[in-house]
C-alpha cells in the first residue's frame, strides 16, 4: 500500500483514526475464534462422535490456514482499496461462521473453520498496514495499545467466553452468538470507513504463493501431529523437515524475485535489525503464552476436576487484565519509549513461567490466578512496544510485507509452543507410567517438565529486549535514548 503514505491524513493528537478503530474491533471479532473452540472439544466429540484428535483439528486447521493464507496478504492489499480489503475479510469470514453453525458433519465444520481462517488471516495486516499508514509517529503506541487488545487478548478470552457460551447449550451456539456481532460490525465498518490511498497494480508469483502454503502450513501441520502420540512421530518429523525445506526454497526464490521485480514476501524487512529483533522476541512471547494456554486447561481440568466455565473464570482476570493494560502500555511507550516496558515484560514472563513449575495437586487457585495475571501483564507490557518499535523500523512501502511477516511467524510461534509442550508433557507421562508412576502423578511431572522447557526458553525474550533500542523516529531509523 506504498500509494497510501502520499495521502496521509492528518490525525489530531490522542485521537485514534476511525478507520483505525473500526479495524481493531472487527480484527478482535475474528482472532477470538482462534481459540474460541478449545472448550468445546469434548462436547464436539459427544455431539459428532469424532476422536479427541479428530476434534483437536477445528483448531488446528484454523491455525494452518492462517499460516497458509497471511504470506499471500501483503500482496492482496497492495492490490485492493481498504474498505474492499474490509469487505471481502469480513464477508469471507461471515460466510465460514454461517457454514460452521449450521454444519450437519464434522467435515463441513471443518471447512467452514478454514473459511472463517481465510477471513481472518486478511484482517491482521490490513489492520496493521492501515495504522502505521494513518497514525503519526508520537501516537502509534498508544493507538498500538488497541491494536494489542484485539490480536493477543482476543486469544486469551476465547476459552472463557466459550465456556460461558457452551453453559447455555451446544457447541454450535459459538458460532451462532459471534454471527450477529460479526455482521453489525462488518455493515457499521462499511457505513463508515474510508480508502486510504490508492490500490497499486502488482502481479502474484504463484509459485511463491504455492511454496508459502505449502512450506508453512506444512510445517504448522507438522508440528500439531506431534501431540497426537508416539504413532505419528514419524510422520510429524518427516512433514517438519518438509515444510522446513519447501521455506528454504521459498526464501531463496523470494531473494531471486527482490532483485528482478516483485517478492511475495519483501524479505529486506529483515535487514532491518530492530524490526528483525522484535520478530524473535514476538515469536518466544507468542510461544510461552500458547504453551501455558494450552497446559493450564488440561491442569485445572484433568488434575484439579474444574469444569471447562471454572477454568475460564479463573483464567479471565489475566486476559482483562492484559486488554485493560495494552492502552496505558501504550501510553507509556509514546512518552517513555520500549525500554521501560520491554525489560520489565520480559522478566514478568520469566518469572511467571518460572512460578507455574512448581504447580502440585494442592497449589491454592489464587496461585494460579496470580501468576496466570503476571503472565498476561508481562506480555501487554511486552507485546504493544515490539509490535510499534517492530513496524516502525521499516519504510512505509515496506509495511505490507512487515505485517505479513509479522502474522505468518506468529501462527508458526503458536503451533511450534503447541507442538512443544504436548510433546514434553506426553513423552514424560509415558515414560513414568511405563515405570509405574500413577496416572496423575506422571502428567503432573510432565506438565512441570514442559513449563521448565518453556521458561528456559522466554529467558531468551530478556537478551533480546536488553538489545532493543528505545524507540524509533519517523524515517525508520534507530534512536537509541
Amino acid at each position: 500500500m506504498p500509494a497510501a503514505i502520499q495521502d496521509r491524513p492528518t490525525t489530531q493528537a490522542g485521537k485514534t483514526p476511525l478507520v483505525v478503530r473500526l479495524l481493531v474491533l472487527a480484527t478482535f471479532v475474528v482472532i477470538l475464534n482462534e481459540t474460541l473452540m478449545i472448550n468445546a472439544i469434548p462436547r464436539l466429540m459427544e455431539s459428532m462422535h469424532v476422536t479427541e484428535q479428530a476434534a483437536q483439528w477445528v483448531s488446528t486447521a484454523f491455525m494452518l490456514t492462517m499460516a497458509a493464507v497471511i504470506p499471500v496478504t501483503g500482496w492482496f492489499l497492495q492490490r485492493v482499496t481498504t474498505r474492499q480489503g474490509y469487505a471481502i475479510a469480513m464477508g469471507v469470514f461471515l460466510a465460514g461462521t454461517a457454514l460452521s453453525a449450521a454444519a450437519p458433519t464434522f467435515t463441513v465444520l471443518l471447512l467452514g473453520r478454514i473459511v472463517q481462517a481465510a477471513g481472518t488471516a486478511v484482517m491482521m495486516p490490513l489492520l496493521m498496514t492501515t495504522l502505521m499508514t494513518v497514525v503519526p509517529e508520537r501516537d502509534r503506541g498508544r493507538v498500538m495499545g488497541n491494536v494489542t487488545l484485539a490480536i493477543s487478548v482476543a486469544p486469551a478470552l476465547g476459552p472463557a467466553i466459550s465456556g460461558l457460551i457452551l453453559q447455555l447449550g451446544s457447541w454450535r451456539l459459538l458460532f451462532v452468538a459471534v454471527l450477529p456481532v460479526a455482521g453489525a460490525v462488518t455493515y457499521f465498518g462499511l457505513r463508515h470507513l474510508d480508502n486510504i490511498g490508492e490500490p497499486e497494480v502488482s502481479t502474484l508469483d504463484w509459485a511463491s504463493a504455492a511454496m508459502a502454503t505449502l512450506g508453512f502450513g506444512g510445517l504448522v501441520y507438522g508440528l500439531s501431529l506431534f501431540g497426537e502420540g508416539e504413532s505419528n512421530l514419524g510422520p510429524s518429523i518427516g512433514i517438519v523437515i518438509a515444510g522446513a525445506a519447501t521455506i528454504a526454497f521459498f526464501v531463496i526464490r523470494q531473494l531471486k524475485l527482490q532483485r528482478t521485480g516483485a517478492p511475495l514476501m519483501d524479505l529486506r524487512t529483515l535487514t532491518h535489525r530492530t524490526f528483525a529483533l522484535s520478530l524473535a522476541l514476538m515469536c518466544i512471547a507468542f510461544l510461552a503464552m500458547m504453551g501455558s494456554m494450552i497446559l493450564l486447561p488440561l491442569y485445572l481440568q484433568n488434575l484439579r476436576g474444574l469444569t471447562p466455565l471454572q477454568t475460564g473464570l479463573l483464567l479471565m482476570p489475566g486476559g482483562l487484565a492484559m486488554g485493560v493494560l495494552g492502552p496505558t502500555v501504550g501510553r507509556i511507550y509514546d512518552r517513555l519509549g520500549s525500554r521501560p516496558l520491554v525489560l520489565p515484560g520480559s522478566i514478568g514472563i520469566v518469572l511467571s513461567l518460572a512460578g507455574f513449575t512448581q504447580i502440585s495437586m494442592t497449589m491454592p487457585y489464587w496461585q494460579v490466578l496470580a501468576l496466570h495475571a503476571l503472565l498476561m501483564v508481562g506480555l501487554a507490557a511486552t507485546f504493544t512496544p515490539i509490535f510499534t518499535l517492530g513496524m516502525g523500523a521499516l519504510p512505509p512501502n515496506m509495511y505490507p510485507h512487515g505485517s505479513s511477516i509479522l502474522g505468518t511467524l506468529q501462527q508458526v510461534a503458536a503451533a511450534v509452543g503447541t507442538a512443544l509442550v504436548v510433546t514434553v508433557m506426553s513423552a514424560r507421562t509415558t515414560s513414568l507410567v511405563a515405570e509405574g508412576a500413577a496416572e496423575a502423578a506422571a502428567q503432573l511431572s510432565g506438565m512441570k517438565l514442559a513449563f521448565v522447557i518453556a521458561t528456559a526458553l522466554a529467558a531468551a525474550t530478556i537478551v533480546v529486549a536488553a538489545l532493543l533500542p528505545n524507540r524509533t523516529n519517523t524515517s525508520g531509523e534507530v534512536m537509541a535514548h
